[in-house]
């Protein structure tokens, strides 16, 4: 039994929502936490400092998770979204390993780059 192209597509692109929304939960909730402190590489006293903008940031992510699973939700229709909010995760993450950590672009460039080639060959 063969896996369609498209469906692994999706469940990549669901992949990506996912990390996303674990990111907002992160920023948003863990941020002064061991958990949110070992991801960033944080001190807790510049986690305290920046919490507010950390739980900003994780709101957008929520919003670009979001978009995914909207585009997943409509199914064909949804191709358009899937584009654009893949598109805006990895500019994102262009902008974010050049200004924060150059590890960004492995964790949020280069899978959106693959669903977007991926959604190109479907």
């Amino acid at each position: 039994m063969a896996i369609s192209l498209t469906l692994i597509t999706n469940l990549v692109i669901a992949v990506i929502a996912l990390l996303h929304l674990y990111i907002l939960v992160l920023e948003m909730f863990l941020w002064e936490k061991p958990a949110g402190l070992r991801a960033f590489r944080n001190t807790p006293e510049k986690a305290a400092a920046t919490r507010v903008l950390a739980a900003n940031q994780g709101l957008y992510n929520g919003f670009l998770a979001a978009g995914l699973l909207w585009g997943l939700w409509l199914g064909d229709a949804g191709l358009h979204i899937k584009i654009f909010f893949l598109l805006c995760i990895a500019i994102a993450g262009i902008y974010g390993a050049l200004t924060a950590a150059r590890k960004i672009i492995v964790i949020q460039t280069v899978p959106a780059v693959i669903a977007l080639g991926l959604l190109a060959t479907t």
